[in-house]
């Protein structure tokens, strides 16, 4: 409510919200029915409203995978993973749309939204978007995770591994995740599964360490 505009944003919702009460309420002649179809009506207008909501402002509005997969791990870090968005290679070429850590590893996914029309084929170890080969973007989100992969165990002094992953949408799977090329291909959906497959086992203090070398070597890209 604090947020500057807020205040006219609910006065928008809860006029939509009345509105339909009265309209439901006289077409059923049930004011129970009215008050029930006006919660609803609010329930979605804050649900629609959070799912665009991001931490990142050039986010907002072009990015609906970027923001579909924070808001999975929006619910992950309250089981105590750390994240870090929109993050770029210092010395390297790209960008990470997320970076994680948790107790199962320390994860980069790149999240992305393919046309729903074509199928995704895995044939020999290549992957087609119909019939466009997608092998150079998976080499991409290799790429980047090797350089963070790299950058971290410098300012560590110690090895660490980051699992790269391509959460796409639009286009139905026949699997959760797979990998393919060193990287996993993940069901947009899934990504909250996928992040609890890792087979690291981090200390609450190793997560700490990670998050800060990361926060410290892959500065922000916005």
């Amino acid at each position: 409510m604090l947020r500057p505009g807020a205040n006219r944003r609910w006065l928008l919702r809860g006029a939509a919200c009345v509105a339909a009460a009265i309209v439901a309420g006289l077409l059923t002649r049930d004011w129970r029915i009215g008050v029930t179809i006006g919660g609803a009506v609010l329930v979605g207008l804050i649900v629609h409203t959070a799912r665009r909501q991001s931490e990142v402002p050039q986010w907002r509005k072009p990015s609906a995978a970027r923001r579909r997969t924070e808001a999975q791990l929006k619910v992950m870090q309250r089981f105590g993973y750390r994240v870090l968005h929109a993050r770029r290679i210092q010395d390297g070429n790209g960008q990470i749309d997320h970076f994680i850590v948790g107790r199962r590893g320390a994860f980069a996914i790149d999240s992305e939204t393919w046309d729903k029309r074509l199928p995704l084929r895995n044939k020999l170890e290549k992957l087609y978007h119909g019939r466009f080969s997608k092998n150079e973007r998976i080499d991409e989100a290799l790429a980047e995770a090797r350089n963070a992969e790299r950058l971290i165990s410098a300012e560590l002094g110690r090895e660490i591994k980051v699992r790269a992953s391509l959460a796409i949408y639009g286009p139905s799977m026949p699997w959760d995740s797979h990998r393919l090329r060193g990287v996993d291909i993940i069901t947009g959906t899934k990504v909250r599964k996928w992040l609890r497959s890792g087979k690291d086992r981090l200390t609450p203090e190793e997560i700490d360490e990670i998050y800060a070398a990361a926060e410290k070597v892959l500065p922000a890209r916005y």
